[in-house]
C-alpha cells in the first residue's frame, strides 16, 4: 500500500496527542541513554499553534511527526539570521513511525514552503552529544554550521536554555 502523506497545521484539539508524543520522546531517548529535554514548555507549543507556526505530517491519516518552525530564531543563530531562513524546532515522531526516515517528509514539504516564501535555507539545531540524530540529518543533505551552547535567558522555551548544539543548514 502507497503511503499518503499530508503536512498540515495542529490545532488546540491536538495538544493532548502532542504532549503525549513529548512524553513518549522523552522516555524513548532515556531509555537509550541519548540527551533529553529536561522537560518541555507547554506555553510555547501553544504558542506555535495559536500562530500557525506548528504542525503534523499525518501518514494514511494517522499522525507521525509533529514539529514547530519559526522564520527568526536570533539567540541560538545570531548573525547568521537574516530572515533568509525557515527554522525547524520540537519535532518529535509517533513512536508508531519511528525508524522509517520520515524526516524526508518534513524536508520536501520545508523546501516546498522555502521555494514559495523565497527563503534561501533551512536551519535546525540538535543534541551536539547525539551524532547519531547529527548524522541522520546529514544523510538528508544538511550541513555542519557550529557548536554553541544556548544561553540561560527566558527568550528561549524551558527546554532550550544552557544546552550543547549542534547547529545544520540546508541551503537550496
Amino acid at each position: 500500500m502507497a503511503c499518503q502523506y499530508e503536512v498540515r497545521n495542529t490545532g488546540k484539539a491536538d495538544l493532548d496527542l502532542i504532549f503525549d508524543l513529548f512524553e513518549q520522546s522523552i522516555i524513548y531517548q532515556e531509555k537509550r541513554g541519548y540527551p533529553v529535554w529536561k522537560n518541555y514548555d507547554r506555553n510555547a507549543i501553544v504558542k506555535d499553534i495559536e500562530n500557525k507556526n506548528q504542525y503534523k505530517v499525518m501518514i494514511n491519516a494517522k499522525p507521525a511527526i509533529v514539529f514547530s518552525v519559526c522564520y527568526v530564531d536570533k539567540i541560538i543563530w545570531r548573525e547568521r539570521d537574516k530572515g533568509e531562513s525557515i527554522y525547524l524546532h520540537r519535532i518529535v515522531v509517533n513512536p508508531e513511525f519511528k525508524g522509517q526516515k520520515l524526516f524526508g517528509k518534513i524536508l520536501e514539504w520545508a523546501i516546498s514552503h522555502c521555494k514559495k516564501h523565497g527563503l534561501s535555507s533551512i536551519r535546525m539545531d540538535t543534541w551536539t552529544a547525539n551524532p547519531t540524530i547529527i548524522d541522520y540529518y546529514k544523510n538528508f543533505g544538511f550541513n555542519f554550521v557550529e557548536n554553541f551552547i544556548t544561553p540561560d535567558t527566558p527568550e528561549l522555551p524551558v527546554h532550550n536554555r544552557n544546552l550543547a548544539l549542534t547547529l545544520l543548514e540546508f541551503n537550496l
